[in-house]
């Protein structure tokens, strides 16, 4: 499991590193050719999502003793993505001098007008870029919420199943020991019983001495 989770960390590094190139270049774009590179940046970041969702499952499935320092790579790259959403967020309404220039044009009556309407627009985007990443962020932290208690769920589970084993031996142990006393108090009822059979013999055997004695002396008695 833990040379998938590399392997992904390696895809992860050169997806990241082109995604950071691009976002770069892309405020000092403009027109149809900036779209596309827009587009492109877009598909490469999904490509990056799923990327850290395998990612995810990946780290679910490594032995608990050792999840620790997976989760906490995982954590930093969860990081760069949010970092990189939030570069490239900034990037698409974002452009250079060069650009600006072209777009506002030489005409110097406009330029004026048309630059605080871009900035407005520009403040706007970017209030709605941050109220999407608040959600975003509340969302992360609930889905992490959910997966801590997952995990927490699973450890419970398997120290119930640990009791359980631990129940059942127990329970084991207390039907052999009924057993053994069964078994002891039988022979310990025969024993008992077998005491008495032979006092009984001794009362008899006792008794019919002592007739036998008596008679004797009675008829050596008559006999004079």
């Amino acid at each position: 499991m833990s040379s998938d989770f590399e392997a992904y960390e390696q895809e992860f590094g050169t997806l990241t590193a082109e995604i950071t190139s691009k976002i770069g270049r892309i405020p000092k774009l403009g027109g149809e050719e900036k779209t596309q590179l827009v587009l492109n940046v877009d598909k490469q970041l999904e490509e990056v999502r799923e990327l850290l969702e395998q990612m995810d499952l990946e780290v679910r499935e490594i032995p608990v003793q050792s999840r620790g320092m997976y989760n906490s790579r995982l954590k930093s790259y969860k990081q760069e993505m949010e970092k990189l959403e939030k570069d490239f967020k900034r990037s698409r309404i974002a452009y250079s001098d060069e650009v600006r220039n072209e777009l506002l044009g030489d005409d110097g009556s406009s330029s004026e007008s048309q630059l605080i309407k871009l900035r407005e627009e520009r403040a706007h985007l970017l209030d709605n870029t941050e109220r999407l990443e608040r959600s975003s962020r509340r969302l992360e932290a609930g889905y992490q919420i959910a997966v801590e208690t997952e995990q927490i769920g699973q450890e419970i589970l398997s120290n119930l199943h640990t009791d359980r084993e631990k129940i059942q031996r127990s329970r084991d142990r207390l039907r052999e020991t009924d057993a053994n006393l069964g078994k002891s108090s039988r022979i310990l009822t025969g024993m008992l019983r077998r005491i008495i059979q032979n006092r009984i013999l001794v009362f008899i055997l006792g008794a019919i001495i002592l007739l036998t004695i008596v008679l004797a002396i009675y008829f050596n008695l008559r006999g004079h």
